[in-house]
């Protein structure tokens, strides 16, 4: 069997066992064993093959991986949906208690209730919502 056939075989392995993993490192060694595949098909003899791939996982390995890292472990830069909610300022439209009341969000009114249960918060008055519920905002009163 040729070489360069082995190396295809070993790049497929690598790279469905990267499927699996999800670690970057296995589908650079993949990657790699490709270019050596290459490098066996123009004739390479096998201590070149095994320099290249050697260098060539070691170059994936340590210059292409951490970038690859960083750039999935971002945080993500916005928050949507109701999470987006959270922390922003609310106009009170109806009297929120522990039980209900009203409070307008940008141009939406919502549900509400009080965070603190014993606490009644009077129409007009400016909450910050704290938590989403459902369809309903636990709200405090700005101080």
């Amino acid at each position: 069997m040729d070489e360069w056939i082995i190396w295809v075989i070993l790049a497929i392995v690598l790279g469905v066992a990267e499927i699996f993993t999800l670690t970057a490192s296995l589908g650079l060694l993949g990657a790699a064993a490709l270019l050596t595949a290459a490098g066996a098909a123009v004739g390479l003899p096998v201590p070149l093959q095994l320099l290249v791939f050697a260098l060539a996982s070691t170059a994936g390995l340590f210059v292409v991986r951490p970038i690859a890292v960083r750039h999935v472990r971002q945080p993500q830069l916005q928050r949507f949906g109701v999470e987006a909610l959270l922390g922003k300022p609310a106009y009170v439209v109806s009297e929120v208690t522990g039980r209900d009341g009203r409070i307008r969000i940008g141009g939406e009114e919502w549900s509400a209730r009080a965070y603190d249960e014993s606490l009644v918060i009077p129409t007009g008055a400016t909450v910050d919502i704290i938590e989403i519920e459902g369809a309903t905002a636990l709200v405090y009163p700005r101080e």
